[in-house]
């Protein structure tokens, strides 16, 4: 919320002077509703309910109702903003951007004040538009009884900076609240929820009505000295980070260990193993299934937490190294898996220690693989695994989240290219096609029980390709809690009644699929209900269930499901070609918004920018939420992988290091994954040789991904393990990471398509990429020198396809438009000037 600058000027009191630009702020208690429609997640890092819908605000001037405060050598009324994108009046020393002259910046303002932005955010219709606010009445009565701001906390963020030209500190702030002037000022800020919660249930009618009647704007009480002459400052830097995300601290685990111990002891266990992954082995996990992070604090997607009688240790990858340093307490030791002289998996390392010791676990949530292996090695070392009846984590967890309740609904044949009937018999005939299951050393013949009758299938993103029904349980990602049982002529679905609404259960029935409960599964696999024979189960299957079905009733094969999600049918190819298409419009939008707001000196943090993406990402078609938390990193931040930008924590963007950007959105018809690393700045020589390695690079990085469905989807990727074929899509991401100093990345989605060959050469076996992504690779990073001819003419092509894949959509934003069209056509490298002065294309 922004009070409106009461200036002469058209449509004022007076005449002759242009009338200010206003701020404006959109409000949005409505930004739920296109997620709700679909059963979907809200992304949880995007603050939607406070941010810009225009960028034409100017805050260099002090506003003629404002007394001058004037110091010896001048005006020294500073802005000390971090979060909101306010422009900064004077150089900062600390994160080194905007140092030019200082007379010069001045000059340049004072021609920009009172000008609006004429490439301000564009306002195409949607129907998940957010309810903007572009006008407010100071004078309208404000009630508001929540004050939470404590003020310390409204002191801290109101202070002004020190401006080196002035010589001195900046004007005074005081504590006391006492003047007319403070009292209004806090009462603007208390008025925020209670303001914009009214006005965006008001119907257009009564805003009209209120905001008509007058052309001259109402007068505003003066604000005094003490007051922040910025409404970015001060109250209004609290109003947009209040009440939106808390800053995440490292939780004291003593408590919850000393209970996870007691209970221990009432089993008799040495160690507790507690993974990160939920009962169907997925990646990312509910909030009710988050227990490696409870117990721990961690919250990577990876890791393994292991707790004996006397220590705690977490075992992760070299992605979450220095994150899980910084989030676990005291209590825990991070052990460094893959690291020299370090074992490759908490598996190894387990093992390594282990002597006549009791290992529990959740038997649910580890796969069959693991647990067999384990197995096997620990008979020798006089050890065995413990399955406890309860989850004993869950036992600790006194406040765990309820359980997602969202309806599942219908992914329409549009999208997917082939429908459930379809699938489910190419299934059937793939059990059919299984031989029967005989020891290996045995001469009798086959059977009945020999004979495979029919798969259980656990993996949520399987369960919800083949019956093309999506859900919203697990965020960022469009899958239901279920389980799924395809014999010869039956299909049972294991799915909790109160997620199934009428148009879903009549599309069941259609398919002739059976619904029980989720719980259902385990009397169904008891009772052998499926009949006499073998079920087929794939090595991810949870441990429990081969526990539950015995050795005797079950066959271990790899998942033929995960090949035919992992092929891709030319529908879905489509699909995700225009679905990367405006996943690439949003990023050149931001990208542009960004390198402008940054060049004219704005201060703008790594978390505002990730929500800048996302809000930009929310005006697309299709758009359905993230498809994972976005990693918007600069400078050293950029150097861990997995970085996401925190409110409280977040780092400002500077233009002495790269930034970094890896994001993507979910979409009806597509599932976007993209990073790309610019340099708002000038690149140093060391910048500039590892960003052109990194873009000659090609290394084991790269993953599939789904059809609206999760982010990382196997089995394939860049290995021999798994050919590759047409209709496979997969990731290209080589990156470089510069501890403590900066990182950088480039991401693109690649399909597998057949290719042609100079005189059809062996015919027709010829396998290459097509590429997916549409956002242009920044050449100003890039050394020419260290280009061959075909790589400078790849680059050369791949923006320039940018240009005209993505210009005819972004003609309604001429700043858009203007920085892809600069980014298409910018020579490779930094141009050399006379006397040998580096230069910038431009």
């Amino acid at each position: 919320m922004c009070f409106p600058f009461a200036k002469n000027g058209q449509n004022g009191t007076g005449g002759g002077k242009p009338k200010k630009p206003r701020r404006r702020l959109s409000w949005s208690t409505s930004s739920d509703r296109s997620y709700q429609l679909r059963g979907m997640h809200e992304p949880p890092p995007a603050p939607e309910s406070i941010t810009f819908h225009s960028d034409s605000e100017k805050y260099d001037e002090l506003p003629e109702v404002f007394p001058p405060v004037v110091h010896a050598k001048g005006y020294s009324l500073t802005r000390g903003n971090t979060m909101t994108g306010t422009k900064k009046s004077t150089a900062s020393s600390k994160w080194g951007w905007g140092r030019k002259d200082k007379a010069l910046d001045k000059g340049k303002d004072r021609e920009k004040g009172g000008q609006w932005d004429e490439h301000g955010d564009e306002h195409e219709h949607d129907d998940r538009r957010y309810p903007s606010d572009d006008e407010f009445d100071p004078d309208q009565p404000i009630r508001n009884p929540n004050r939470s701001l404590s003020l310390s906390r409204r002191n801290t963020h109101s202070s002004a900076r020190r401006d080196p030209a002035a010589g001195g500190d900046g004007p005074h702030r005081s504590n006391s609240r006492a003047t007319q002037a403070s009292k209004f000022s806090q009462r603007s800020h208390d008025s925020q929820r209670t303001y914009a919660s009214r006005r965006s249930h008001d119907s257009q009618q009564s805003y009209q009505s209120h905001g008509s009647g007058s052309s001259a704007p109402k007068p505003r009480p003066p604000l005094m000295p003490q007051d922040s002459t910025s409404t970015l400052v001060g109250s209004a830097y609290e109003r947009k980070v209040n009440d939106v995300e808390t800053i995440r601290e490292k939780p004291d685990t003593t408590d919850r260990l000393e209970e996870l111990r007691r209970l221990m002891d009432k089993d008799n266990l040495d160690y507790y193993i507690v993974p990160s992954e939920d009962a169907h082995g997925s990646e990312y996990v509910a909030f009710s299934d988050k227990r490696r992070e409870y117990i721990s604090g961690f919250t990577g997607t990876a890791g393994q937490a292991i707790i004996t009688r006397n220590n705690a240790y977490l075992i992760t990858d070299s992605r979450y190294w220095e994150q899980a340093e910084e989030q676990v307490d005291h209590n825990w030791t991070v052990i460094r898996a893959g690291a020299p002289n370090e074992p490759k998996d908490w598996i190894e390392w387990l093992l390594s220690r282990v002597r006549n010791s009791r290992i529990g676990l959740d038997a649910r949530m580890i796969s069959h693989e693991k647990a067999t292996l384990i197995n096997s090695k620990l008979s020798s070392l006089d050890s065995k695994l413990v399955y406890p009846p309860q989850n004993l984590v869950d036992l600790v967890w006194k406040d765990k989240p309820e359980k997602s309740k969202a309806s599942v609904y219908i992914q329409p044949i549009e999208f997917t290219g082939k429908d459930a009937n379809y699938k489910i018999a190419k299934v059937r005939e793939w059990i059919k096609a299984q031989p029967p299951t005989t020891l290996p050393y045995s001469k009798r013949e086959p059977t009945e029980k020999d004979m495979q009758v029919g798969t259980l299938i656990t993996s949520l993103p399987q369960i919800a390709y083949l019956l093309n029904l999506r859900g919203a349980d697990i965020p960022y990602n469009p899958l239901f809690h279920a389980y799924l049982y395809i014999g010869l002529t039956t299909a049972v679905l294991f799915l909790d009644k109160a997620k199934v609404v009428d148009e879903v259960a009549s599309y069941l029935s259609s398919l002739s699929v059976e619904r029980r409960d989720y719980t259902d599964l385990w009397a169904f696999l008891r009772k052998r209900e499926y009949g006499v024979g073998r079920v087929l189960i794939s090595p991810q299957t949870s441990y429990a269930i081969s526990l539950m079905l015995t050795s005797s009733h079950y066959t271990v094969v790899g998942s033929m499901v995960e090949h035919m999600m992992s092929v891709k049918n030319e529908v879905e190819v489509d699909c995700m070609r225009r679905a990367y298409l405006r996943d690439g419009v949003s990023f050149v939008r931001f990208l542009a918004w960004l390198d402008q707001k940054l060049s004219q000196g704005y201060d703008i943090t790594e978390y505002e920018a990730a929500s800048r993406l996302t809000e930009f990402r929310r005006k697309s078609k299709n758009f359905m939420g993230l498809a994972y938390e976005n990693i918007s990193a600069s400078g050293p931040n950029a150097a861990l992988p997995h970085y996401v930008a925190r409110k409280g924590t977040a780092r400002m963007i500077d233009r002495e290091t790269p930034y970094l950007n890896d994001s993507g959105g979910q979409y009806r018809d597509g599932t976007c994954d993209t990073t790309r690393t610019y340099h708002f700045g000038r690149p140093t020589s060391e910048q500039i040789e590892a960003y052109t390695r990194v873009l000659q690079g090609h290394h084991g990085t790269g993953h599939g991904f789904g059809s609206f469905l999760t982010v990382h989807e196997g089995p394939h990727s860049f290995s021999s393990s798994v050919p590759l074929v047409p209709g496979h899509v997969i990731t290209n991401e080589p990156g470089f990471y510069a501890k403590g100093k900066w990182g950088m990345r480039i991401e693109s989605a690649l399909v597998v398509r057949r290719v042609k060959t100079k005189g059809e050469f062996n015919g027709d076996i010829w396998l290459g990429f097509e590429r997916l992504t549409c956002v242009p690779i920044q050449t100003k990073m890039v050394k020419e020198s260290m280009l061959t001819k075909e790589e400078k003419q790849w680059l050369k092509d791949h923006n320039q396809r940018c240009w005209e894949k993505l210009s005819p959509l972004l003609k309604d934003d001429k700043r858009a438009l203007k920085w892809l069209k600069r980014e298409s056509e910018r020579g490779i490298g930094l141009a050399a000037a006379p006397g040998g002065v580096a230069i910038e294309w431009s």
